[in-house]
């Protein structure tokens, strides 16, 4: 095989797994704890801007309050989920960006400096517990 075809195959090969923004390999340690997660999103304060599917948690102080897990059609990745806690513009809700957003980025504040990994991963445990799959048509020929 020449060192062009070489290239080229390893470049498809590449691109077809998505490259650097790809979910593939992307892993949390199994040692998230719902209930730890859930104590990090009230101690973060995420409840003044998200209401949680089932969860008694404070009112919202948001206008517009983002609301997360319930039935989805479509899985929440732990890749989703944590690109979406540490970098939130990458992908707006599904609502008039006015609500959530300022000049194209979310309201989101940024935990970089505030959230520990620990809480990262346990408060990814405590959404992922939150969510439930939803029937949908294709499911049912």
């Amino acid at each position: 095989m020449s060192k062009t075809t070489l290239t080229f195959a390893l470049l498809a090969v590449l691109t077809a797994c998505g490259g650097r923004h790809s979910p593939a390999g992307f892993r949390l340690p199994e040692t998230g704890d719902i209930a730890r997660g859930e104590r990090a999103f009230e101690h973060l304060r995420c409840w003044e801007c998200h209401t949680v599917d089932g969860v008694a948690l404070p009112a919202p102080t948001a206008q517009h309050p983002v609301p997360l897990g319930g039935a989805v059609t479509e899985l929440r990745t732990d890749g989703y989920l944590v690109s979406s806690i540490i970098h939130p513009s990458h992908r707006l809700a599904h609502r008039p960006v006015e609500q959530i957003a300022v000049e194209g980025e979310s309201r989101m504040p940024d935990f970089a400096q505030t959230m520990t990994v620990r809480e990262l991963i346990d408060l990814t445990a405590f959404l992922q517990s939150r969510y439930r799959p939803k029937p949908t048509p294709e499911m049912y020929p």
